[in-house]
């Protein structure tokens, strides 16, 4: 019997790679003699690095840069493909999780690191990068990654932003004429889950600001900005980058890297699976497990297990998903290639109890759906 193992990360649990190692341990205490294959997912944001870096001639180097807030922080840059690709986490350098609670205010965070990173990547002789553009705690439309990367934001003075997407109201010309002269002859592949615009009632400030901080007058001024923005982009780049599916991405970093970086905005999952040569796996693969912490209505829109199950179901390999949670019609999964949906839990749990206890409750979970499978074919 051989099966894939491909789950995203369980949030605040296990990581993605933590998750599929708990799937192999239930699978083997019931089929030893399995060959299991783990893939561990990601949809763009946190794990993309541990996803695309598993195989050969792959490393990943540790960078001080600027964090979010301004203060040195320790990211990591993934070096795929004999070091020609690299895989960068936005998160890892100017996320949300870098930022004590107290602090977060999307107004004044920059993606000045994630700049950096790039700059790293260049320095190491990549020809390609992969960018996760998930988990931001920044709403400065990638102007602080521009910044790092020799671009000119100035005010009708002539003199340079600050960080922050509230800065840009100030903003009056760019000029790029120092940009990295490396970058035009780089391909950059940004993994992106969410088509929402750069401004507006759907773009970055009003849907995704307050998740990092913003007040509802925070959120409108940092919108407002973020025109501004868009305006001078516009104006000295050529780009009209604000209704772009994608731009507001990340604090309006995909706008940043669509009008810096000429970057291309895809779904993270198909980036991954492509990284990961899902497909040389599947035509002799009995049964693919995924999940995630929590399958609600969300997962259908380009999360990783539907993803991974559409690209499975083109082989006609069946697929069961496991999660911390499942919430609302289970059709939606049905209809999207996932075959059966089990939540790991074993009664009434707290979230605390679910979250601290995610492994064992996988591990368990996973081996009592295999003692069925193998009831199965011996029937």
């Amino acid at each position: 019997m051989s099966f894939i193992i491909a789950p995203d990360k369980f949030k605040g649990s296990m990581s993605a790679f933590e998750a599929a190692e708990s799937i192999a341990r239930g699978i083997k205490a019931v089929l030893p003699e399995s060959e299991l294959f783990l893939l561990p997912l990601s949809d763009g944001g946190e794990g993309l690095i541990d996803s695309l870096t598993g195989k050969a001639e792959s490393f990943i180097k540790k960078i001080t840069v600027t964090g979010p807030l301004g203060k040195p922080v320790e990211a990591r840059l993934g070096i795929i493909d004999q070091g020609s690709t690299a895989v960068i986490e936005m998160a890892a350098a100017s996320g949300l999780l870098l930022v004590p609670e107290a602090e977060r205010d999307p107004s004044m965070t920059t993606t000045y690191g994630t700049g950096e990173l790039i700059k790293s990547a260049l320095d190491q002789g990549c020809k390609k990068l992969i960018i996760g553009i998930g988990g931001s705690a920044t709403n400065d439309g990638g102007a602080g990654m521009a910044q790092a990367l020799g671009a000119e934001l100035l005010d009708q003075s002539g003199r340079p932003l600050g960080f922050g997407g509230a800065d840009l109201l100030r903003l009056d010309e760019i000029n790029i004429s120092n940009l990295d002269s490396r970058l035009p002859e780089v391909e950059v592949l940004a993994a992106c889950d969410v088509d929402n615009p750069l401004t507006g009632p759907r773009g970055a400030s009003f849907v995704y600001g307050p998740q990092k901080g913003a007040s509802a007058a925070i959120a409108a001024k940092l919108d407002r900005a973020l025109k501004k923005y868009a305006r001078v982009i516009k104006k000295d780049l050529g780009l009209d980058v604000d209704n772009i599916p994608g731009s507001g991405a990340a604090g309006g970093l995909g706008a940043g890297l669509l009008a810096f970086l000429q970057a291309k905005l895809c779904p993270g999952i198909e980036l991954v699976l492509d990284g990961l040569n899902l497909e040389q796996y599947l035509p002799n693969c009995d049964l693919l497990i995924t999940g995630e912490g929590k399958l609600d209505a969300q997962s259908a829109y380009g999360k990783a297990p539907v993803g991974v199950a559409r690209k499975a179901g083109d082989f006609y390999v069946p697929v069961i998903a496991l999660a911390g949670s499942l919430e609302g019609n289970l059709d939606i999964f049905h209809r999207e290639g996932i075959n059966a949906c089990f939540c790991i839990a074993d009664g009434p749990l707290s979230l605390q109890e679910s979250i601290s206890r995610g492994s064992q409750l996988l591990e368990t979970k996973t081996a009592e759906l295999f003692r069925l499978w193998k009831l199965t074919q011996t029937v």
